[in-house]
């Protein structure tokens, strides 16, 4: 009898809250019925491409997709972390109010902030070991940290206020805003979704035709705008309670398909002829001018659609029960995009590592394939440790309840509050 009721309120936590505003009714079933894998292959996905990327001359890039579209891994992760952070905390603040909600989303701040110091820490005593143990000092500019050596704590100071940073740390500063921001937008969408969606959207317009953008040290702004780049974290979000059903048949709509299709295929031409001069000469110069270049910093409009027009197709290719997501296969993207923080963090010195080994020993297509070979491995591994080090303290509590349900077995009264 007591399994029994456990196993009942088990269900029961499963199930869609009494009392949520009715915007969350509408919500995508994932945000109660547990995790979407589709979101976990693809996250994961991006994280190697963002560390594929982040290597210079690195012929392995040329499979991520930032060289077919307009948009690439850094919109992915951002679209897919303003889905998961709603998936996640939407549930909890409609079950525990908006402060408690609130709370348990600074902790998710604060763990991201010192995860980012971390990586700037290590990442900054890296880039200067290297470069002066190997005489390379050209890395010291190259990879934005020469005034280190002029004013160090001038540059710990900015780093800890995230205004400095080194190159390639952009991504995980505007998560923290995004995510410290989050609490308002979040409230305001579990009640009125399309009203908080078109909000985020005067504020992104406002952002690129006002500049705003938050200011950068020594000079200059965020290269990640977060005025601009909060839009695609909303969309997510929005998508997440509500808004991917309320489009579902529009979704699904041949001609939908049809011109997302099209848009992507303009984007992989227009992709193609900015990197290379002959497969530019047919195309229009008007046409070249409308797109590039690729406006990165302030999320240009073309890069967003072309984000809804993959997800527009991935959804009508890859079912949420498509049997591959939990094939051996597809496992370590899976497991990367699970354990998503601690592989982005790792992939992003690897990244350093790697372009240091490619440029200290050799730059070979073999030598390009081997370090990238390698530093997906040791992301795919630092996932599936840290997946089998959280199992244990799973374990633990389980055991830990059981333990407790045996003591209290005898107990009438305890029964009683089980039943």
């Amino acid at each position: 009898m007591v399994n029994d009721s456990l196993v009942q309120k088990n269900r029961s936590n499963l199930a869609p809250l009494a009392g949520v505003p009715a915007a969350m009714k509408q919500a995508d079933p994932a945000v109660f019925k547990g995790r979407d894998l589709r979101l976990d292959l693809f996250r994961g996905l991006a994280n190697w491409a963002i560390f594929l990327d982040h290597i210079p001359n690195n012929a392995v890039a040329w499979l991520t997709t930032r060289n077919y579209g307009f948009s690439d891994a850094a919109d992915v992760l951002v679209f897919i972390s303003g889905y998961t952070a709603a998936f996640v905390y939407a549930r909890r603040m409609s079950a525990q109010g908006f402060v408690a909600g609130t709370a348990l989303l600074m902790r998710r701040v604060w763990q991201l902030y010192v995860a980012h110091v971390l990586l700037f820490v290590f990442y900054l005593a890296a880039v200067h070991y290297l470069a002066h143990r190997f005489d390379l000092p050209h890395l010291m500019d190259e990879f934005n940290v020469a005034r280190l050596m002029d004013d160090p704590v001038g540059i710990l100071i900015h780093g800890l206020a995230l205004d400095f940073k080194p190159l390639n740390l952009d991504v995980l500063p505007l998560y923290i805003v995004l995510m410290a921001a989050f609490p308002p937008l979040l409230w305001a969408m579990m009640r009125w979704p399309n009203l908080a969606l078109i909000a985020s959207a005067v504020v992104y317009v406002a952002s690129r035709h006002l500049g705003w953008n938050f200011p950068a040290y020594p000079s200059g702004g965020w290269y990640f705008n977060p005025f601009a780049w909060q839009f695609l974290f909303a969309i997510g979000a929005w998508a997440a309670l509500g808004g991917a059903r309320r489009v579902h048949a529009f979704m699904r709509s041949r001609t939908v398909l049809a011109a997302s299709v099209a848009y992507v295929l303009l984007s992989l031409v227009v992709t193609l002829g900015e990197r290379f001069d002959l497969a530019a000469d047919p195309l229009p110069a008007d046409l070249l001018g409308l797109f590039t270049p690729n406006d990165k910093t302030n999320l240009a409009p073309y890069r967003v659609i072309h984000l809804l027009a993959l997800a527009c197709i991935v959804v009508r290719i890859i079912p949420t029960d498509w049997k591959p997501l939990r094939s051996r296969l597809l496992r370590p993207a899976l497991v990367c995009g699970q354990r998503s923080l601690e592989v982005f963090c790792v992939g992003i010195f690897l990244s350093f590592v790697g372009h240091f080994i490619l440029e200290t020993y050799s730059n070979s297509l073999s030598a390009q394939i081997a370090v990238s070979a390698v530093g997906v491995t040791l992301m795919t591994c630092v996932a599936l440790y840290r997946t089998w080090s959280r199992s244990l303290d799973v374990r633990m509590r389980q055991s830990n309840g059981q333990r407790a349900i045996g003591n209290d077995a005898g107990n009438p009264d305890e029964i009683k509050k089980e039943l």
